[in-house]
């Protein structure tokens, strides 16, 4: 569930601004698969991606994959445009600055997920960092950017 949270929330960012053993899934209702202008940029974009499994809805496509050992996921827009790259990755990653200010606006709280996102050349900040922090009553989503600021994103629970 928190996952698919995640997912959305990052969606939700991006709407603001090797066939080999691959799956594609379908959209709910079945009428959707990946565009061959998608797929033809992601094997540009990824040439070692192994394990790639799509999801398509109506706002962006989606390979979940492995690159180099690391579970990724790319985000493609309809026009076939890579908007950004996702991974989970450790608190340890994240800026000192930003654990620093963490700890001190989130006392009590700890951090569950840590997903890297890469927005390359969309024109947004290029890394951000997407922090769900929990504690005993609740659960938020903070996001990190790139000079290490930390700004309230989503309450989760």
């Amino acid at each position: 569930m928190k996952k698919l949270f995640i997912s959305t929330a990052v969606a939700a960012l991006f709407s603001v601004n090797v066939f080999a053993a691959n799956t594609i899934t379908r959209s709910e209702d079945g009428s959707d698969a990946v565009s061959y202008a998608v797929t033809t940029k992601f094997n540009s974009d990824f040439v070692r991606a192994e394990n790639v499994t799509w999801k398509v809805n109506s706002k962006f496509q989606k390979a979940t994959f492995t690159l180099d050992g690391v579970k990724k996921s790319a985000f493609y827009n309809l026009k076939g445009e890579l908007m950004g790259v996702t991974e989970n990755v450790q608190f340890k990653e994240l800026p000192a600055k930003a654990k620093k200010e963490i700890a001190a606006k989130y006392e009590g709280y700890f951090a569950n997920e840590v997903i890297k996102l890469d927005n390359g050349d969309n024109g947004f900040d290029s890394t951000v960092y997407f922090v769900d922090l929990k504690n005993d009553k609740e659960e938020v989503l903070v996001r990190v950017t790139p000079s290490a600021g930390v700004y309230f994103f989503q309450q989760v629970k």
